[in-house]
């Protein structure tokens, strides 16, 4: 299945990755906020539209749990694991083999380390990986821009917060356009 450069919502799987509280302490606070402003935008879409998400968390023990700002739109427990690539979960084989929707779209922390390698296991398993740059970040500029120029060679699409939105509503008279339109706003 190829399942294109724009994103729909009955193709979409959203994975957030490792958005945590002691991980957070770590990022600028204006990247902070964005990513985590961002994050809550996609869930709330993704739960009005459907699509499933799962969220992970690396190490909670020692990089603390979940963000508190984005919990409240998270319906299920985190995915806890050691590994950086989120593909290595325990359980993680079975939901990406027998989830049937082609497209990963992916946020979360940080970008050259965890986000990097589940996007490149993603892609050697032929799924369609799209990046959401202003929903990713790292420690360091450098490492980010070294992350996202890594992942667009690998093949992962690059895209942003609110293409992603507009390309899962697809359309103006979408019946949860208003609702959906306000969250940009």
């Amino acid at each position: 299945m190829n399942a294109g450069s724009l994103c729909h919502a009955d193709l979409s799987q959203l994975l957030i990755i490792d958005v945590q509280e002691r991980l957070a302490n770590a990022m600028s606070e204006k990247v902070l906020a964005q990513l985590l402003a961002n994050t809550n935008i996609l869930l709330q879409a993704a739960t009005e539209l459907a699509i499933p998400i799962i969220h992970t968390e690396q190490y909670p023990k020692g990089l603390g749990t979940t963000h508190a700002a984005i919990q409240a739109h998270l319906s299920t427990k985190p995915i806890v694991k050691t590994c950086f690539s989120s593909c290595g979960a325990e359980g993680m084989d079975e939901v990406i083999s027998g989830e049937s929707r082609q497209q990963w779209i992916i946020m979360g922390m940080e970008a050259h380390i965890c986000v990097t390698q589940t996007c490149m296991d993603l892609l050697s398993q032929d799924k369609t990986v799209i990046i959401v740059a202003d929903g990713i970040c790292s420690r360091t500029k450098a490492n980010f821009n070294n992350a996202m120029a890594r992942m667009r060679q690998a093949g992962a699409i690059i895209a942003n917060t609110e293409s992603v939105l507009f390309e899962w509503l697809g359309d103006a008279s979408h019946s949860q356009f208003k609702t959906l339109s306000k969250l940009i706003r």
